[in-house]
């Protein structure tokens, strides 16, 4: 067995045995968090629930999305990533083990203590090396946002706001 494949196994025993943590592996490094809080669950539904592709009418991407996902990213050390909100332009494969479709955008909603986990260079800069090409990271408590794009300057977003994605979906912001 790989040390990915392994690490994997206890990502996933970890998520079925209800332990109070999120674990990811990161550029050959184990990372953990606490389960989020009610402020972090309801910005990222509102988010989730906000989503939809920018012209219904037209065929393009479905903007599926997938919270908590496990996600194997193409990097050397095949990294285990499970961003808060993935969106997809297609419906990814049913897994019971991480999934190696590379979402077309991610939204992490920050929380205290964990900044540099979403911000950092295993964060936002991460997503978008592996093929990710927005990246919305948003503090639920000062109602304001970070959209990164591949090839772009990052924008800060005050919420309420609109951001459309590259990919053509749509998602609001909580005001």
């Amino acid at each position: 067995m790989s040390h990915t494949r392994s690490i994997e196994a206890v990502i996933l025993q970890t998520d079925a045995s209800g332990a109070p943590v999120r674990l990811e592996y990161v550029r050959g490094q184990p990372r953990w968090e606490a389960l989020p809080s009610s402020r972090h669950q309801k910005a990222l539904q509102q988010i989730e629930r906000s989503v939809r592709p920018a012209l219904a009418d037209l065929p393009g991407c479905v903007c599926f999305t997938l919270a908590d996902v496990l996600i194997r990213f193409p990097d050397p050390d095949r990294s285990l990533k499970r961003p808060d909100l993935a969106l997809f332009c297609e419906q990814p494969p049913d897994s019971d083990e991480a999934i190696e479709l590379i979402p077309a955008a991610v939204v992490e909603i920050l929380s205290p203590g964990y900044e540099n986990k979403d911000l950092g260079p295993d964060g936002a800069p991460f997503y978008l090396t592996y093929g990710v090409r927005d990246v919305v990271v948003f503090d639920p408590r000062q109602k304001l946002a970070t959209h990164f794009q591949a090839g772009a300057t990052p924008v800060i977003r005050h919420g309420p706001a609109t951001i459309t994605l590259l990919c053509g979906c749509l998602l609001d912001l909580p005001g």
